[in-house]
């Protein structure tokens, strides 16, 4: 019945992972609803999407484009607001059941502490409001007796695996990597790569920016430090192998030394459709893996020497404190330095580094020390840019 739907909030509904989470709800629109859109700058989009599935409320991030939102909306009843601040406090007043956060990068961390606050139930698909703030936050979901339901592929195949098992037979768990454009190529093959080459991804379809970071293994790398809060892990307890064919999505070996994989075809909308159903499996028709098309299915040890990223973040999570927070801000801005022709492919890898040693390391980070270390860590990633 109608007033048994869940209601879902988006913050990001434009992105890869917001327009996928809408078809999900279309197909399943007898159980969900849309209750929140949020989108950076993409007013075409935001508007479209809010006509189509008619939410309570709406934000636009870049205020300069919230007249033309509102106008476009009022007539039907939608509420409309700008700006970042905007999508923090809406979490205090939302009547919605679950809260995917699929903002990019940084920006999604606020939002996603006010949802924990209010106790909204979390399905995470922003990775890097568990690597910049880990602690803080699972300390908050504890407090506030939170689900947090990973929807990244890897960690959604790890929840997946650990269901009915208790936590403490973990032995490690395995991250797979699809190796992305670059898998098998040396330092010297990716001196002068372009763009167009990093933005081709073999087997998924993603933004611009996860999409580079998968390309130079940042992605995983930070997925390695997400896993470590999610699960409560320790660095000897993660690993990452080389998985081109992208079918098994991550594994858990168990202390028996018995191993659990999740395994389907690389579509994102089957860990979303799990994270807003669980703890039920709900009927899909989504399109089902055959073992005929993939009879052979490899794995490689990755290489940390070319792809030196997933060395920084190992090292980062080792480090603790804000040090995670530190390379997660230099990378946004060396990500963007690439796509706008900066600098070049390694060099997104040497700015981070340089930022690493650079940036004053904090052990016992506050959520105001996080904030200041992501400002300092982007103001002088840009005068090393200049």
């Amino acid at each position: 019945m109608e007033n048994q739907k869940k209601k879902i909030a988006i913050l990001g509904s434009t992105g890869s992972i917001g327009t996928q989470a809408l078809e999900v709800i279309s197909e399943q629109n007898a159980f969900l609803e849309v209750e929140v859109l949020t989108a950076n700058s993409n007013a075409d989009l935001l508007i479209k999407q809010a006509l189509h599935y008619k939410p309570n409320h709406v934000v636009i991030a870049d205020e300069s484009k919230y007249l033309e939102v509102k106008d476009a909306l009022d007539p039907h009843d939608i509420k409309v607001f700008a700006g970042n601040k905007a999508i923090e406090e809406l979490m205090e007043i939302t009547e919605a059941d679950m809260v995917l956060t699929a903002m990019v990068g940084y920006s999604g961390l606020k939002p996603t502490i006010k949802a924990i606050e209010n106790k909204k139930r979390i399905a995470l698909a922003n990775k890097e409001t568990l690597v910049v703030a880990g602690e803080l936050i699972t300390q908050l979901c504890a407090q506030n007796r939170v689900d947090l339901i990973p929807v990244d592929s890897e960690h959604s195949a790890i929840f997946q695996c650990l269901v009915g098992e208790n936590l403490d037979t973990i032995d490690k768990v395995i991250l797979t990597a699809s190796g992305g454009p670059f898998r098998g190529k040396k330092r010297e093959d990716l001196l002068h790569v372009t763009k167009a080459q990093a933005l081709k991804h073999p087997n998924w379809s993603m933004g611009a920016k996860i999409t580079i970071d998968s390309a130079s293994m940042m992605n995983k790398g930070l997925e390695v430090i997400e896993a470590k809060w999610l699960f409560g892990l320790q660095k000897n307890q993660i690993d990452v192998v080389v998985h081109p064919q992208s079918i098994v999505h991550s594994m858990v070996e168990f202390n028996d030394g018995s191993i659990k994989a999740q395994m389907g075809l690389p579509d994102m909308k089957l860990p979303i459709h799990y994270a807003f159903f669980f703890p039920q499996r709900v009927q899909t028709d989504f399109k089902r893996l055959s073992f005929k098309d993939y009879n052979t299915l490899t794995f490689e040890e990755p290489d940390p020497i070319t792809f030196r990223n997933l060395g920084l973040a190992f090292e980062a999570m080792d480090k603790g404190g804000n040090m995670a927070c530190i390379l997660n801000a230099a990378n946004e801005i060396a990500v963007d330095a690439f796509l706008k022709d900066k600098i070049k492919f390694l060099e997104i890898a040497e700015l981070n580094e340089k930022c690493m040693n650079l940036v004053s390391f904090i052990e016992r980070p506050s959520l105001e020390d996080y904030v200041n270390t992501d400002e300092e860590t982007r103001r002088i990633a840009l005068s090393l840019l200049s």
